[in-house]
């Protein structure tokens, strides 16, 4: 039988079995938590009542954190021009042109977000089988193909986060770091769920949102009453 530790126990012992929280009371147990020796992400996971093969139920879309998500991101951004030189100055960590495609195509993948002007979706589309599955494919929907890329890049440093429902009818999405404290995740946690919201398919019958879970990296998942939020 395997054991588990006393950091995972500890951590569980916080979170009462099957209750629903308020927003306020999980982001105070996951802060709270005992702490491993890294700065934990915090993550939340939303179940929708909506059937992602439908096409007028997907819900894809992004947010940008009030707080940021508490890392550094790395920027590739295919541009040319002026528009080169604006990705540059508002702080854009690379360009793209024919020979990061081609490294891109050895596996060479040192970068977190990519942005395109529209006339350069025709070289990224080289390597759209490389980038679409690990969900950086820019996409004029989260805002990421466009000609005003200094706001573009300066929403992503800021801490702009895209999300899409999975097949199941969950979103994952990361909110921030454990260190944040609880004031500062629950106003991330707000945005995200507030956009969500927003972004319901007119198409969508019945409870749209079924469940809300946080959690830190090795901590317990807390359960948020949905009610608490759509009072709030």
């Amino acid at each position: 039988m395997l054991r588990k530790g006393k950091r995972i126990l500890a951590a569980k012992a916080k979170v009462e079995l099957g209750k629903r929280y308020t927003l306020k009371e999980a982001t105070e147990i996951v802060a709270s938590m005992p702490c491993a020796k890294f700065d934990e992400t915090v993550d939340v996971a939303v179940r929708l009542g909506v059937n992602p093969a439908h096409a007028d139920q997907m819900v894809r879309g992004s947010v940008v954190l009030p707080n940021g998500l508490g890392k550094a991101v790395r920027i590739l951004v295919f541009a040319k021009g002026e528009k080169e030189k604006e990705a540059l100055e508002a702080g854009a960590d690379l360009i793209g042109n024919e020979e990061i495609i081609e490294k891109i195509k050895g596996g060479w993948l040192e970068f977190d977000r990519v942005i395109s002007t529209p006339d350069m979706m025709g070289s990224v589309g080289k390597i759209g089988k490389i980038l679409g599955p690990r969900g950086l494919m820019p996409n004029p929907k989260v805002g990421t193909v466009t000609f005003e890329v200094a706001n573009a890049v300066n929403e992503l440093k800021s801490g702009k986060v895209e999300f899409r429902v999975e097949k199941a009818g969950i979103i994952h999405s990361p909110v921030g770091k454990v260190s944040f404290g609880a004031e500062k995740l629950r106003e991330n946690v707000s945005a995200l769920l507030e956009t969500i919201i927003k972004l319901k398919p007119a198409s969508s019958k019945g409870i749209y949102i079924k469940s809300i879970s946080v959690s830190s990296t090795m901590g317990a998942g807390v359960r948020i009453d949905p009610l608490d939020i759509k009072a709030a």
